[in-house]
């Protein structure tokens, strides 16, 4: 038998072989960590749903950011646990508001580390959802643009280094961007939730944020998993408002639109491993089912062969660990 003169095993029969032919690289530098931060003192509250996951307190944040920083992970991105809930979300936008105040907190730890916070409204909120409602207990779109762009502007006023607006009003990154500029923050950048679908995969954020709606579901104003051509029709929309960096969330099953996105516009993509993402890997790698460590970096490198920058996970910290053990 005559074989052909290509023979793409000759390639993969050492780990440095295999290493220098890579196409695709994973670095620490490539990963966000979520941080979720509440008030109190001391308090390092494990999320039931999502183990590794932590709530923090302040008093909590110096150690994990030099955590962080000795891995080699370059940025959080935080989501706030307010004390008090109320229809206009106040506590997302208060100048002593939980957020704000880890911003600061950070900063004052360690002015370099780069902060990310995630805009929105639905943590914050009796009701859950992601703006204020009418008499139908429908998201006013236009009203609630503004509640967000004062959300962007306090946490730029506390230090952050990005925005990134999660709620999938139609205009918030051209509300944001233009009372960001107005207001002298004209070189924070926006990190765009472009495509965010409706889906069944957010479950345990809602038990590390405590944000699950106290009615009805978000199907409303974030997209529908079956749609692609929307996602390019979104990301457009967020690029032409003034968007720095667009994402697709979630990561897993939507490497498609990762792709198209990439593909289409060729502009800084992220990528948000979810936590239902993460709670799966995690359960089934507690039952023995399945290899944690090999599990965690293919999948984290396959966002970044679908065409993603940036990766925003929970598996941040372990990723670095391994990737700096290999």
């Amino acid at each position: 038998m005559e074989f052909p003169a290509y023979r793409p095993r000759r390639l993969r029969r050492t780990d440095t072989l295999r290493a220098m032919v890579r196409e695709t690289t994973l670095d620490a530098a490539d990963l966000i960590y979520p941080l979720f931060v509440k008030f109190g003192t001391g308090l390092r509250d494990e999320v039931s749903s999502m183990p590794g996951v932590f709530q923090l307190t302040l008093d909590q944040l110096p150690a994990e950011i030099d955590e962080l920083k000795s891995l080699g992970i370059p940025a959080v991105i935080l989501f706030g646990l307010p004390d008090v809930k109320d229809e206009a979300g106040s506590g997302a936008f208060a100048e002593d508001g939980i957020v704000q105040q880890a911003i600061r907190a950070i900063k004052a730890h360690d002015p370099d580390f780069y902060v990310i916070t995630d805009v929105c409204m639905c943590e914050y909120t009796s009701h859950g959802h992601c703006g204020a409602l009418d008499e139908h207990g429908c998201v006013m779109n236009d009203v609630t643009l503004e509640m967000l762009a004062s959300v962007a502007v306090s946490h730029a006023e506390a230090g952050a280094d990005m925005v990134a607006p999660s709620d999938m009003m139609d205009g918030r990154v051209a509300a944001i961007r233009t009372a960001l500029d107005a207001e002298g923050y004209s070189e924070v950048p926006i990190m765009a939730y472009a495509a965010k679908y409706a889906s069944a995969y957010y479950g345990p954020f809602r038990d590390a944020a405590d944000s699950a709606p106290a009615f009805g579901d978000r199907r409303a104003y974030q997209m529908d998993p079956a749609n692609s051509e929307e996602a390019l029709r979104e990301v457009a929309l967020d690029i032409s408002e003034g968007a720095d960096i667009v994402m697709v969330k979630p990561a897993l099953s939507y490497m498609d639109i990762i792709r198209r996105v990439r593909d289409e516009f060729g502009y800084p993509t992220a990528a948000y491993n979810v936590s239902g993402e993460y709670a799966m890997v995690k359960a089934a790698a507690a039952n023995g089912w399945i290899d944690e460590k090999r599990v965690v970096l293919e999948t984290l490198t396959s966002f970044r062969r679908a065409g993603a920058d940036l990766i925003l996970t929970y598996h941040a910290k372990d990723a670095a660990r391994w990737l700096r053990e290999d």
